[in-house]
């Protein structure tokens, strides 16, 4: 028998970079603040889940003009090719991030003013009902807790920390989701909470918001650490319906 020849280690070839960018442009489209990616976990998780956290605090609503992502220039500051980044995009469109269109690029989606009125209507069936469920399984330290998140904004300290608040104020929103302790109502509000975080953070500074939103998440604790189920679940119904209809009246920037 004659015995085979062993085949020869080959270098792979290096791929030559490619010409096609997608119709980003490089120079116009928006670049967003990211980091290279840890490579001891999934590329495509890890893309996902940091082009997400970027476009959710671009402040997508207080730039006017389309925003434009470029695939290339995202990829070399990640330190990844261009695959897991196409592989996220994809994961992001279907979450409604992004919108891909055909011979110009991709850009990150603005929701118009129905959408967004439509999203805070069904945030406040989802609140409401948390709010429920507050009052009748959360611990009294942990409503004790969603105090303690505005000992420091009394009197005027609102408007004049008003970023500041205005994260306190996300993450409190957050926190009466979480604390309802159902999971599939938690999971069923993640991504619209995401959604929901861009536009309060757009609208809270918007006709002394803050103010009023402080008052009424007062209210709203005074009612869950007495256990008024009806009143909570009234309260931040109300809270989030106000929203909507401080939308409809007065974000011209979503028409």
């Amino acid at each position: 028998m004659i015995p085979r020849a062993h085949a020869r280690n080959r270098p792979a070839a290096t791929p030559r970079p490619s010409r096609r960018n997608g119709g980003l442009g490089r120079h116009s489209a928006q670049r967003l603040a990211v980091e290279p990616i840890d490579t001891s976990f999934s590329f495509k998780n890890k893309a996902y889940n940091a082009l997400k956290q970027a476009i959710v605090t671009m402040k997508i609503y207080d730039t006017p003009g389309e925003l434009r992502l470029d695939e290339r220039q995202l990829a070399k500051d990640f330190g990844i090719s261009r695959t897991p980044i196409r592989e996220a995009m994809q994961l992001l469109e279907q979450e409604g991030f992004v919108r891909t269109i055909p011979r110009r690029g991709i850009f990150v989606v603005r929701k118009k003013k129905k959408e967004v009125i439509e999203m805070i209507t069904v945030w406040a069936a989802l609140e409401s009902m948390a709010a429920r469920l507050i009052t009748a399984r959360a611990s009294d330290a942990d409503i004790a807790r969603l105090r303690r998140m505005f000992a420091t904004f009394e009197g005027n300290k609102v408007q004049a920390r008003l970023n500041e608040y205005s994260e306190t104020n996300i993450n409190f929103h957050q926190t009466l989701i979480m604390m309802s302790g159902c999971e599939v109502l938690i999971k069923i509000a993640e991504n619209l909470f995401t959604h929901m975080r861009m536009i309060r953070g757009r609208t809270i500074g918007e006709n002394q918001r803050a103010i009023r939103s402080m008052q009424d998440h007062m209210a709203i604790i005074e009612a869950l650490e007495r256990r008024d189920t009806k009143r909570a679940e009234d309260l931040v119904r109300q809270h989030a319906l106000d929203l909507a209809e401080h939308v409809a009246r007065h974000a011209t920037y979503l028409d």
